[in-house]
Protein backbone atom coordinates (compact mmCIF):
# COMPACT_ATOMS: atom_id res chain seq x y z
CA UNK A 1 0.00 0.00 0.00
CA UNK A 2 0.80 3.16 -0.53
CA UNK A 3 0.29 6.18 1.97
CA UNK A 4 -2.24 8.64 0.95
CA UNK A 5 -1.76 11.11 3.71
CA UNK A 6 -0.30 12.20 7.10
CA UNK A 7 -2.41 14.23 9.79
CA UNK A 8 -0.44 16.08 12.25
CA UNK A 9 -1.80 18.63 15.14
CA UNK A 10 -1.50 16.70 17.89
CA UNK A 11 1.58 17.64 20.66
CA UNK A 12 1.94 14.13 21.84
CA UNK A 13 1.34 10.67 21.17
CA UNK A 14 -1.71 9.66 19.18
CA UNK A 15 -3.04 6.38 20.73
CA UNK A 16 -6.31 5.53 18.95
CA UNK A 17 -8.04 6.94 15.80
CA UNK A 18 -11.59 5.76 14.48
CA UNK A 19 -13.75 6.61 11.06
CA UNK A 20 -17.05 7.76 11.55
CA UNK A 21 -19.40 5.05 10.10
CA UNK A 22 -19.53 7.04 6.51
CA UNK A 23 -16.10 7.33 6.09
CA UNK A 24 -15.93 11.13 5.90
CA UNK A 25 -14.46 11.95 9.18
CA UNK A 26 -11.46 10.68 11.68
CA UNK A 27 -10.72 11.16 15.13
CA UNK A 28 -7.94 10.92 17.27
CA UNK A 29 -6.85 10.36 20.17
CA UNK A 30 -3.74 11.81 21.77
CA UNK A 31 -1.09 12.22 24.94
CA UNK A 32 -1.97 15.58 24.73
CA UNK A 33 -5.67 15.54 26.62
CA UNK A 34 -7.36 15.59 23.16
CA UNK A 35 -9.16 14.53 20.61
CA UNK A 36 -8.82 15.95 17.28
CA UNK A 37 -11.47 15.79 14.17
CA UNK A 38 -10.49 15.02 10.84
CA UNK A 39 -12.92 16.11 7.81
CA UNK A 40 -11.40 13.50 4.97
CA UNK A 41 -14.54 14.29 2.70
CA UNK A 42 -12.11 16.48 0.52
CA UNK A 43 -9.18 15.80 -1.64
CA UNK A 44 -6.86 17.06 1.22
CA UNK A 45 -7.72 16.35 4.88
CA UNK A 46 -8.42 18.86 7.03
CA UNK A 47 -9.26 19.69 10.58
CA UNK A 48 -12.44 20.48 12.04
CA UNK A 49 -11.73 20.59 15.57
CA UNK A 50 -10.09 19.94 18.69
CA UNK A 51 -12.04 18.48 21.31
CA UNK A 52 -11.10 19.44 25.31
CA UNK A 53 -12.06 18.41 28.22
CA UNK A 54 -9.85 15.29 29.48
CA UNK A 55 -7.39 16.33 32.43
CA UNK A 56 -4.66 13.23 31.31
CA UNK A 57 -4.14 11.34 27.98
CA UNK A 58 -7.09 10.50 25.90
CA UNK A 59 -6.71 6.70 25.24
CA UNK A 60 -9.77 5.78 22.93
CA UNK A 61 -12.65 6.96 20.68
CA UNK A 62 -15.13 5.33 19.19
CA UNK A 63 -18.17 6.51 17.45
CA UNK A 64 -21.55 5.46 17.30
CA UNK A 65 -23.71 3.37 14.11
CA UNK A 66 -24.52 6.74 12.31
CA UNK A 67 -21.81 8.92 13.70
CA UNK A 68 -23.94 11.35 15.82
CA UNK A 69 -21.58 10.34 18.45
CA UNK A 70 -18.22 9.87 19.50
CA UNK A 71 -17.01 8.87 23.09
CA UNK A 72 -13.34 9.19 24.34
CA UNK A 73 -12.29 7.66 27.27
CA UNK A 74 -8.89 8.95 29.07
CA UNK A 75 -6.29 8.01 31.67
CA UNK A 76 -8.11 10.57 33.94
CA UNK A 77 -11.08 7.48 34.40
CA UNK A 78 -13.69 9.36 32.47
CA UNK A 79 -15.45 8.63 29.49
CA UNK A 80 -16.39 11.89 27.48
CA UNK A 81 -19.52 11.78 24.79
CA UNK A 82 -19.38 14.96 22.21
CA UNK A 83 -21.26 15.62 18.93
CA UNK A 84 -19.09 15.52 15.39
CA UNK A 85 -18.76 19.18 15.77
CA UNK A 86 -17.53 19.28 19.11
CA UNK A 87 -19.70 20.05 21.79
CA UNK A 88 -19.32 17.87 25.17
CA UNK A 89 -22.93 15.68 25.83
CA UNK A 90 -21.57 14.21 29.01
CA UNK A 91 -19.07 12.99 31.18
CA UNK A 92 -19.58 9.23 32.78
CA UNK A 93 -17.59 9.04 35.93
CA UNK A 94 -16.90 6.13 37.84
CA UNK A 95 -13.53 4.43 37.03
CA UNK A 96 -10.98 4.47 39.40
CA UNK A 97 -8.08 3.86 37.37
CA UNK A 98 -7.16 5.12 33.63
CA UNK A 99 -9.74 4.48 30.78
CA UNK A 100 -8.28 2.35 28.49
CA UNK A 101 -10.95 1.45 25.61
CA UNK A 102 -14.35 2.81 24.76
CA UNK A 103 -16.88 0.98 21.87
CA UNK A 104 -20.64 1.62 21.67
CA UNK A 105 -23.53 -0.72 21.36
CA UNK A 106 -24.61 -1.95 18.00
CA UNK A 107 -27.84 0.45 18.57
CA UNK A 108 -25.46 3.32 20.22
CA UNK A 109 -27.89 2.92 23.82
CA UNK A 110 -25.42 2.10 25.65
CA UNK A 111 -21.15 2.74 25.46
CA UNK A 112 -18.94 -0.39 27.02
CA UNK A 113 -15.49 1.15 28.70
CA UNK A 114 -12.42 -0.85 29.89
CA UNK A 115 -10.16 0.19 32.73
CA UNK A 116 -6.83 -0.54 34.71
CA UNK A 117 -3.69 0.71 35.63
CA UNK A 118 -0.40 -0.12 37.16
CA UNK A 119 -1.16 -0.23 41.18
CA UNK A 120 -4.52 0.39 40.82
CA UNK A 121 -7.16 -1.83 41.18
CA UNK A 122 -10.27 -1.27 38.68
CA UNK A 123 -9.61 -4.02 36.52
CA UNK A 124 -13.30 -3.31 35.29
CA UNK A 125 -15.81 -3.11 32.65
CA UNK A 126 -18.50 -0.73 32.99
CA UNK A 127 -21.95 -0.39 30.53
CA UNK A 128 -23.36 3.77 30.58
CA UNK A 129 -26.86 3.94 29.22
CA UNK A 130 -25.95 7.03 27.08
CA UNK A 131 -29.69 8.72 27.07
CA UNK A 132 -29.17 9.08 30.87
CA UNK A 133 -25.13 8.90 31.82
CA UNK A 134 -25.93 6.40 34.06
CA UNK A 135 -23.83 3.48 34.81
CA UNK A 136 -25.99 -0.15 34.07
CA UNK A 137 -23.28 -2.43 35.61
CA UNK A 138 -19.82 -3.12 36.33
CA UNK A 139 -18.36 -6.08 35.36
CA UNK A 140 -15.63 -7.16 37.38
CA UNK A 141 -13.41 -10.69 36.96
CA UNK A 142 -9.97 -9.58 35.12
CA UNK A 143 -7.04 -9.32 37.44
CA UNK A 144 -5.15 -7.33 34.82
CA UNK A 145 -6.02 -4.06 32.98
CA UNK A 146 -8.71 -4.32 31.06
CA UNK A 147 -6.96 -2.82 27.81
CA UNK A 148 -9.89 -3.30 25.03
CA UNK A 149 -13.31 -3.45 24.92
CA UNK A 150 -15.96 -4.59 22.14
CA UNK A 151 -19.72 -5.48 21.29
CA UNK A 152 -21.10 -8.36 19.58
CA UNK A 153 -23.00 -7.63 16.45
CA UNK A 154 -25.93 -8.47 18.42
CA UNK A 155 -24.98 -6.59 21.56
CA UNK A 156 -25.94 -9.19 23.52
CA UNK A 157 -22.54 -9.66 24.74
CA UNK A 158 -19.42 -7.67 25.30
CA UNK A 159 -15.97 -9.41 24.96
CA UNK A 160 -12.56 -7.86 26.72
CA UNK A 161 -9.43 -8.14 26.99
CA UNK A 162 -7.01 -7.91 29.70
CA UNK A 163 -3.16 -8.23 30.08
CA UNK A 164 -0.22 -8.25 32.04
CA UNK A 165 1.80 -5.37 30.77
CA UNK A 166 3.19 -5.00 34.22
CA UNK A 167 4.89 -8.17 34.67
CA UNK A 168 3.02 -9.16 37.80
CA UNK A 169 2.34 -12.46 37.16
CA UNK A 170 -1.34 -11.42 36.19
CA UNK A 171 -3.56 -13.31 33.67
CA UNK A 172 -3.55 -12.49 29.45
CA UNK A 173 -7.29 -13.35 28.88
CA UNK A 174 -10.36 -12.66 27.16
CA UNK A 175 -13.35 -12.62 28.67
CA UNK A 176 -17.13 -12.62 27.47
CA UNK A 177 -19.97 -11.31 29.31
CA UNK A 178 -23.86 -11.46 28.66
CA UNK A 179 -24.82 -7.90 29.34
CA UNK A 180 -28.32 -8.89 29.75
CA UNK A 181 -27.41 -11.03 32.86
CA UNK A 182 -24.26 -9.47 33.81
CA UNK A 183 -22.70 -12.67 33.76
CA UNK A 184 -19.50 -13.62 32.91
CA UNK A 185 -20.12 -16.22 29.82
CA UNK A 186 -16.44 -17.88 29.55
CA UNK A 187 -12.88 -16.92 29.71
CA UNK A 188 -10.58 -17.35 26.67
CA UNK A 189 -7.02 -17.91 27.68
CA UNK A 190 -4.01 -19.55 25.63
CA UNK A 191 -2.00 -16.26 24.78
CA UNK A 192 1.22 -16.35 27.13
Amino acid sequence: GKEVCSLRGHSGSVFSVAFSPDGKTLASASSDKTVKIWDLSGGTPVEKGTLKGHSEAVSSVAWNHDGSLLASGSRDGTVRLWTPDGQEKGTLRGHSAAVNSVAFSPDSKYVASGSGAFGRSDNSVRIWEVATGKEVCSLKGHDCPVLSVAYSPDGKFVASASGDIYGNGGTNCVKIWNVETMEEKCTLTGHS
